[in-house]
């Protein structure tokens, strides 16, 4: 502290105390950029080294010459995919469980984390407390197994959706942010003879959208990730995730060319597209899509983020 008063001055004009950077701090801010920096090549390399491969020219990548830049590009490995068994019906798939089930998580706990804000809302604590206890305790594996095996949503899409649709932890993060909000603007709203509904969709939802687009991050990366319901639920391949079917091929111990039709097997064995390269390609059609969207989200993400950490 003393070290701070005696490298600082005051600007008379404004009052303000302006402080000069002293050696140490320069040396912590290098640091810093050169940690930060390395971090950040650790974190996008392997997805820049999976991309390159998948663009390049095949017998380069077979011979493990592709390292750092891409050489002979061409798309020809992704035009290829379109060949693997089941891969577009669980593309399908996945996208559909990514819309549907994020869309109708965030309208649920953009609605549940509003109403438990209301204070005449009946037993309101109650409920409050059970949505929260449910993130402390967990049945396990085999009771969720069976619990969903009873309710019938084995080899069903629903699966997919219903569990998710309530999520404690999303529920919070939207009551945090709704309590931010000034109570007058619902109170003018309900004197003039609007009804909880309306306040919700007219005023509460629109003022929400940070928070809401953080929770849609969210429930989308976690939609687009999962395959363990898939792997545990689905014995029809026509309901397996992307992800899922991506585990199937990264631990295929016969020739991937079993899954293809005979013209894509032929390129395996004439070894103009290896087993590793359909991985590598495979791999990126399930990263990429997501990355696409995030930056469209981030700020959003961050806004939200940071106005319920403060109300909080």
């Amino acid at each position: 502290m003393a070290d701070k008063k005696k490298n600082s001055k005051r600007d008379s004009s404004f009052g303000l105390i302006i402080y000069k950077n002293t050696a140490g701090d320069r040396i912590f801010d290098i640091v810093n950029i050169i940690f930060f920096t390395i971090f950040m090549i650790l974190c996008v390399f392997p997805f820049y080294y999976l991309f390159i491969n998948t663009i390049s020219n095949n017998d380069l990548v077979n011979r493990g010459m592709v390292t750092f830049f891409p050489r002979g590009i061409h798309l020809n490995n992704y035009l290829a995919l379109l060949n693997v068994t089941g891969l577009g019906q669980s593309f399908t798939v996945t996208i559909m469980r990514t819309l549907i089930g994020t869309a109708l998580m965030v309208a649920i706990s953009g609605f549940a984390g509003y109403i438990v804000t209301k204070q005449h809302m009946w037993k309101r604590k109650i409920w409050y407390r059970m949505i929260v206890i449910t993130m402390y305790f967990n049945a396990g594996l085999i009771p969720w197994y069976l619990n969903m095996l009873m309710l019938g949503l084995t080899n069903s899409f629903w699966a997919y959706i219903i569990p998710g649709m309530v999520a404690p932890y999303n529920i919070i993060l939207v009551k945090t942010y709704v309590e931010s909000i000034s109570p007058e603007l619902e109170e003018s709203a309900l004197l003039d003879g609007a009804t909880t509904m309306q306040v919700f969709t007219k005023i509460i939802w629109p003022l929400s959208k940070p928070i809401l687009a953080t929770i849609a991050i969210f429930g989308a990366v976690g939609n687009w990730n999962s395959f363990q319901d898939s792997l545990l639920l689905m014995n029809d391949a026509s309901l397996f995730t992307l992800q899922h079917r991506l585990y199937i091929y990264l631990n295929q111990t016969t020739d991937l060319g079993s899954l293809m039709d005979s013209a894509m097997a032929n390129r395996i064995a004439s070894g103009t597209l290896s087993n590793r390269i359909i991985k590598y390609t495979i791999s990126m059609v399930t990263v990429i899509p997501i990355l696409l969207v995030y930056p469209f989200m981030q700020r959003y993400f961050v806004k939200g983020i940071m106005l319920g950490a403060v109300k909080g």
